[in-house]
C-alpha cells in the first residue's frame, strides 16, 4: 500500500502534465466544432469571426425547429432563445435584425425562422461594417461628401443606436453607384469583417437607388454572400441538418429499446405500448398563444412573415 501511494505521488507531475494536455485537446475540438461559443459571455462570442460563424450555427442547429414547425416569432421571442445560447445577448442587436426584416412595420409582428435567421447573420456577423454604412448613408442623404471612411473601434461593440429609414430618408433612399463607391473604400480600409466587395457591386449594380434597409436586406437575401460567410446552409437546405437527425435517431432508438419491468402480478397490458416512439418532437414553443404556421417548403422570403399579410 506504501508502495503504491508513494509511487502515485512519484507520477503526480505526469498525471498532472497528462490532465492538462486532456484539457487543451478537449477545448480545441470544441472550437473546431464550433461549440465552445455555448453559454459564453457576448463579449466573447463576438470576438472573433470564427467565434460569431459559430455562435450562428449554433443557433441555426439548436432552434431550426422553429422554422420545421412553420412557428412565426416576434422579436422578443427570439431574443429570449438568443439569451439560451448567451445570457446576456443584447436586445438591441435582436432588434437590428428584425428591423432588416419588418422595416417600416411595427416591431412586435411576427417573423418566420428563414427570415429572421438570415437578417440576424448580416447584422451580427458584419456589425462593425453595418455601424460604418449607417454613417456613409447618413452623410449622402444629407449631401455631405463621406470622403472620410470610418472604420469602427472596439468601442463600436455598444453599437450605436440606428434612425429608422422614416426618419433619415426619402422613400427612393440614395443613388446606388455613388453608394457603392463609398462603400468600395470602406472595404479596402476597414479592419473589421466585410462582405466580398464583388458581391456588394453585384448587389448594388441591379438598382439605380435604394434605401438603407433595402440594402441590408438585399445582403441578407443575397446566396453569394451567405456562402462566403460560411456559417448557415442555403435557403433550401435550411431546415435540413443530416447529421443532427442521425444523432437524434440513434437516441430514439436507444430509448425505446430500453426493456420496462413490470411486477410479476401485473395484467400484461404493458405489452400493448408502442414500440417505437414518434420521431417528431415537439417544439417547445408550440403552446405560444399567437404562432401562426407557414409553409415550410417557402423560400425563405419575407413574405412568410406577418406584416406582409397585413
Amino acid at each position: 500500500m506504501e508502495d503504491a501511494v508513494s509511487q502515485l505521488l512519484e507520477n503526480r507531475e505526469d498525471i498532472s502534465q497528462y490532465g492538462i494536455a486532456r484539457f487543451f485537446t478537449e477545448y480545441f475540438n470544441s472550437v473546431r466544432q464550433g461549440t465552445h461559443i455555448l453559454f459564453r459571455e457576448f463579449s466573447f462570442i463576438q470576438a472573433t469571426p470564427h467565434n460569431r460563424a459559430s455562435f450562428l450555427r449554433t443557433f441555426w442547429r439548436c432552434f431550426r425547429a422553429v422554422g420545421k414547425n412553420g412557428d412565426l416569432l416576434t422579436a422578443k421571442e427570439y431574443h429570449c432563445l438568443l439569451q439560451l445560447l448567451c445570457p446576456d445577448f443584447p436586445m438591441e442587436l435582436t432588434q437590428k435584425a428584425a428591423r432588416i426584416v419588418l422595416m417600416d412595420d411595427a416591431m412586435d409582428c411576427l417573423m418566420s425562422f428563414s427570415d429572421f435567421v438570415f437578417a440576424f447573420q448580416i447584422q451580427f456577423y458584419y456589425s462593425e461594417f453595418l455601424d460604418s454604412v449607417a454613417a456613409i448613408y447618413q452623410d449622402l442623404l444629407t449631401g455631405k461628401n463621406p470622403n472620410t471612411v470610418i472604420v469602427p473601434t472596439s468601442s463600436s461593440g455598444q453599437h450605436r443606436s440606428r434612425l429608422a429609414p422614416s426618419e433619415c430618408s426619402p422613400l427612393d433612399g440614395v443613388e446606388a453607384s455613388l453608394f457603392y463607391h463609398c462603400l468600395e473604400s470602406l472595404c479596402d480600409r476597414s479592419k473589421y469583417s466585410c462582405p466580398p466587395s464583388a458581391l456588394v457591386k453585384e448587389v448594388l449594380s441591379s438598382v439605380q437607388r435604394l434605401t438603407f434597409y433595402g440594402f441590408l436586406m438585399a445582403l441578407a437575401k443575397h446566396h453569394g454572400i451567405n456562402r462566403a460567410l460560411g456559417a448557415l446552409p442555403d435557403k433550401g437546405d435550411l431546415l435540413l441538418d443530416p447529421p443532427m437527425d442521425q444523432e437524434l435517431e440513434k437516441l430514439l432508438s436507444q430509448v425505446s429499446g430500453l426493456s420496462i419491468s413490470t411486477p410479476a402480478g401485473s395484467s400484461g397490458d404493458i405489452a400493448n405500448l408502442p414500440t417505437r416512439i414518434s420521431p417528431r418532437i415537439s417544439s417547445p414553443w408550440k403552446p405560444l398563444h399567437h404562432c401562426q404556421k407557414v409553409n415550410i417548403e417557402s423560400d425563405g422570403s419575407t413574405d412568410e412573415t406577418e406584416s406582409s399579410e397585413n
